[in-house]
This record gives structure tokens, C-alpha cells and sequence, in this order.
């Protein structure tokens, strides 16, 4: 029987070759990395649970908000950053002092971990969960229908 997490993973493995597109989540058609999520939540756990207004590329820096981290706070469970498990959602501050505004999925844990996401120029795609990437998470999340 499959996890939750695998079913997530899953999904999310579905989406692999969708182009970054801002604002979309359209399997196939288009999405970002929040649209991404936003798909697999449809399509492992139902309807949205909330409306997502439109955002800039920016995601809130000048304001210097951490919106999309208090979205993930309102919707899903909030993991230790150490305790990797697959399916986990992954937020990533891309630099020092700027707000979190990128998110992934972790498809594989182990010792060649990696994780799904959108990212512009290269569409959904599977990444390796490389030094790089582990010093950008800021915050490890699971996905929860008790919202």
C-alpha cells in the first residue's frame, strides 16, 4: 500500500517536463513552483484550500512579508528540518536576508536525495537534494487535511 508520501511523489513525478509558467498550475500546460504544489494537493488531497491571489516574481521581498511561509504554516504541518521523509514540502530562501520563495517536493530522502520543483528556464524537473539546495531550505513541511 502506498503512502501518503508516495502518492505525492507520484503525482508530483506526473508533472516532470510541465514548463515554468508564473502563476499557472496546469499539468502539462504550465506552472511554477507554487503551482506545482498546488496541483498535487488537487490531485492527492482535493479542492485548494484557499484562493491564491495573484503574485509578483518577487513574492513579496520589497515588503519583505514571508507570505509564502505563513501560507505553508496555515495549510500544512511544520516538520524538524532534519526529519526528511518523501513527499515532504521543502521552502528555500534563494538568498541571504531575502524572503522564502521557492518550494519542492522531496522524492527521495536517502543518501542521493533529491526533490521536485519548478523553477524558470528549466520546467518541473527532479533535482539532486545537493549542499547547495540544504543550505536554501529555511523549513520542512508535510501535507495535512486538518488545516
Amino acid at each position: 500500500m502506498m503512502t501518503q508520501g508516495d502518492l505525492i511523489v507520484a503525482a508530483a513525478r506526473g508533472w516532470i517536463g510541465t514548463p515554468y509558467v508564473h502563476q499557472s498550475a496546469t499539468k502539462g500546460a504550465g506552472c511554477d513552483c507554487l503551482g506545482l504544489l498546488r496541483g498535487v494537493w488537487r490531485e492527492v488531497l482535493g479542492p485548494e484550500p484557499e484562493a491564491i491571489p495573484a503574485y509578483s516574481m518577487d513574492w513579496s521581498e520589497p515588503q519583505g512579508e514571508e507570505r509564502l511561509w505563513r501560507a505553508a504554516l496555515r495549510h500544512l504541518r511544520t516538520k524538524a528540518r532534519d526529519d526528511a521523509a518523501v513527499g515532504d514540502v521543502l521552502l528555500f530562501r534563494m538568498r541571504s536576508g531575502a524572503v522564502a520563495k521557492h518550494l519542492g517536493l522531496m522524492s527521495d530522502p536517502g543518501t542521493n536525495a533529491r526533490f521536485i520543483h519548478a523553477y524558470s528556464g528549466h520546467g518541473v524537473t527532479e533535482s539532486p537534494f545537493s549542499a547547495p539546495w540544504q543550505r536554501r531550505m529555511v523549513a520542512r513541511f508535510e501535507f495535512s487535511t486538518d488545516y
